[in-house]
């Protein structure tokens, strides 16, 4: 299918940036390569996500649909071909002027040096969790997808509704030429332990941010939290039932003494 990635009308870091993040989701995702339609930059894509319908047959090895009752050998899972997007050292793969691009990313020299602590990253040790249940860096994971679907399209529409959730779930048609979901597919520039980012603290050649700053762009408060983040605000403690108003008014009117005990 094609994915939106942004429109032409933003600038070309902008759009760099927003390249670089989509393009780096490739755990469960194959990408092409960018192209220009119009005004917007797309992307041709296979997300690898089995059918809802697909269900374990009576025998090993064979496979049924729970929609129409066919009946056959288990497909094998598809994950398409190796798309590296750290190559070892200070070299990455990243889109740069609407292309992958392989770049030096290199962290800004120090002039003293530096004792860094050895401290671990809030993302990883937060109980924060994807639709799949899965710990750990969950926005590095979780990503909303703008796939180009016209809108009385009997064949893809249907075959994007029929995806396994929570792998692609919260499908909704946002426009008459596309539709939008949520994906899980995690992201090629996090460590092998799967939980920090290689990209933080390195910068492009030219002097930008190697890391792309929707990685930055947190939502409102209290709004698109994973359950557990680490990042959200504590809940207000209620005042016990049959508390008198003497012992309930401070609580009221000091919101921040409540949040901080």
């Amino acid at each position: 299918m094609v994915l939106r990635i942004g429109s032409l009308d933003e600038s070309a870091e902008s759009l760099d940036h927003e390249s670089t993040w989509l393009l780096g989701h490739t755990q469960y995702i194959s990408f092409g390569a960018p192209r220009t339609s119009g005004k917007d930059l797309l992307v041709d894509a296979v997300l690898h996500v089995r059918c809802r319908y697909l269900k374990a047959g009576d025998t090993p090895g064979a496979a049924r649909c729970a929609a129409h009752g066919f009946h056959g050998p288990l497909p094998p899972r598809t994950r398409g071909v190796e798309q590296p997007r750290r190559l070892g050292g200070d070299r990455f793969r990243v889109v740069s002027a609407q292309a992958m691009t392989e770049l030096e990313l290199k962290f800004p020299p120090r002039a003293l040096p530096v004792v860094e602590l050895d401290e671990e990253n809030p993302c990883s040790i937060a109980p924060c969790e994807t639709a799949d249940h899965k710990r750990g860096s969950a926005c590095c994971r979780d990503l909303q997808v703008e796939m180009m679907c016209r809108k009385g399209d009997e064949q893809l529409e249907p075959l994007i509704r029929s995806r396994q959730s929570p792998y692609l779930c919260k499908i909704a048609r946002e426009a008459d030429d596309a539709i939008e979901a949520e994906m899980i597919s995690a992201c090629g520039y996090l460590d092998e332990p799967g939980e920090n980012c290689t990209l933080h603290g390195r910068y492009r050649p030219d002097g930008r941010t190697a890391k792309p700053d929707l990685c930055s762009e947190w939502p409102p408060k209290g709004k698109g939290m994973h359950p557990g983040c680490i990042f959200a605000p504590p809940p207000v403690k209620k005042a016990k039932k049959g508390a008198s108003d003497s012992t309930a008014a401070p609580k009221a009117v000091q919101p921040d003494l409540v949040e901080s005990s």
